[in-house]
C-alpha cells in the first residue's frame, strides 16, 4: 500500500505544490540524445548512465517541465539508486531549443507517446521498459493505455501516472479561479513567448493579439494549443485529450497516484469508483499538493516520490524491492 503523509509545516494545498520548486534535488549526470521524428521535427532526450540489461524507467514530463523538474530529478535519481536505467524525453519544445515545425505538444498526444515508447524498447534490448508520467505527462500516458488496450503490455511492464488531469475541462477551469491563477499565469508566460516565436518564423497563422490577450488556458489553448493540433478550440481539444474515458479501456498494469488536495485536479475529476476490468490501480494519498510530495523535517527532502514510482514499477515486474 503506497501511503504519503504532508509534513505538518507545509499546510494546505498551495505550499506543498510550491515548495519542490526551491528545493529541486541534485541534477543526474544526464546525456542528452537527439531522434529525428518521423514527420522532420526532433525531440531532446536526457538519459542516465546506461547499464546493460538493466529495467529502463521512462518518464514524461508535465505542462512546460523537461528533465531538470523537481519530480524528474526524483525519479531519474530513484532509478539510479536502484541500479535502473532512465530518460526523460522532451515533448517538443520544452528542451530548450524550438522545435522545427509548427504543431508542438498537448495533453492527448498519445502517438507520440507511442512512437516514443516503441523506440525505447528497442533501446532496452529485452530488459523490463517501464513509463511514468507527471501531470500532462500522465494524461497522455494513460490516453495512450486506454487507447493501446492489452497491446500497452507488449510495449511496457508497467505503467504510473503521477497527478494528471484527467478531465481537462474540469481541471482547466480549475486553473482559471483563486490561487491557482498564480499558476496559470507562469505557464502563459512562457507557452505565449513560444507561440509568438513559431509566429515569427512563419510556422502557422493565427491571431498573435487573441493570444496575448489570453489570461486563462482557455482561452490559450481556444485560440492557439487546440486549432494548432487539429482540434476545434479549447472545448473539443479538452474533451478529446482527457484520459478520464480511457481509464476503464486499461489492460497493462498500471498506477495512478492523485492527492486529495490537489489544486490542480479536483475530486470530481477522479476516476469513477468502477473502472470495471481495468487493471489500473487508483490510489488516492492524503496531502502532496500538485507534485509536491515532499517528505520529512523541515526543510524536507524530495525523494519520496522517486521511490515510489520505482517501488511501484518493481511490483508490476515482480522484482523484489526489500
Amino acid at each position: 500500500m503506497i501511503r504519503y503523509a504532508q509534513p505538518a509545516w507545509l499546510p494546505g494545498p498551495h505550499l506543498p505544490t510550491l515548495w519542490p520548486l526551491l528545493r529541486k534535488p541534485a541534477l543526474p549526470p544526464f546525456q542528452r540524445e537527439r531522434w529525428e521524428t518521423p514527420d522532420g521535427d526532433f525531440i531532446d532526450l536526457d538519459w542516465l548512465p546506461a547499464i546493460p540489461g538493466k529495467p529502463l524507467v521512462v518518464l514524461f514530463h508535465g505542462l512546460e517541465g523537461s528533465s531538470r523538474s523537481h519530480y524528474a530529478r526524483s525519479v531519474m535519481a530513484a532509478a539510479r539508486a536502484r541500479g535502473w536505467n532512465g530518460v526523460v524525453p522532451h515533448f517538443r519544445g520544452c528542451s530548450g531549443e524550438p522545435n522545427r515545425l509548427a504543431r508542438a505538444y498537448h495533453s492527448g498526444d498519445s502517438d507520440e507517446i507511442d512512437w516514443i515508447l516503441a523506440r525505447c524498447q528497442v533501446r532496452a534490448q529485452g530488459a523490463p521498459l517501464f513509463a511514468s508520467g507527471v501531470s500532462l505527462g500522465g494524461n497522455a500516458l494513460l490516453k495512450w493505455l486506454g487507447e493501446r488496450g492489452a497491446r500497452a503490455g507488449e510495449t511496457i511492464a508497467g505503467a504510473v501516472a503521477i497527478c494528471p488531469p484527467l478531465d481537462l475541462a474540469i481541471s482547466g477551469h480549475a486553473l482559471a479561479r483563486g490561487f491557482n491563477r498564480v499558476y496559470t499565469q507562469h505557464f502563459l508566460a512562457t507557452l505565449k513567448a513560444k507561440a509568438e516565436d513559431k509566429l515569427q518564423r512563419g510556422l502557422g497563422r493565427f491571431d498573435i493579439a487573441r493570444i496575448r490577450r489570453a489570461n486563462t488556458l482557455y482561452a490559450f489553448d481556444d485560440a492557439y494549443t487546440g486549432p494548432l493540433h487539429g482540434f476545434d478550440g479549447a472545448d473539443d481539444y479538452w474533451r478529446r485529450a482527457s484520459a478520464r474515458p480511457w481509464l476503464a479501456h486499461v489492460r497493462a498494469p498500471a498506477v495512478l497516484l492523485l492527492a486529495d488536495n490537489d489544486p490542480f485536479v479536483p475530486a470530481a475529476a477522479w476516476p469513477a469508483p468502477d473502472l470495471g476490468e481495468s487493471t489500473l490501480q487508483v490510489r488516492i494519498l492524503r496531502g502532496g499538493g500538485h507534485v509536491g510530495f515532499t517528505s520529512g523535517g523541515f526543510p524536507g527532502h524530495q525523494s519520496w516520490l522517486g521511490q515510489q514510482v520505482i517501488d511501484a514499477c518493481s511490483v508490476m515486474g515482480k522484482f523484489d524491492i526489500t
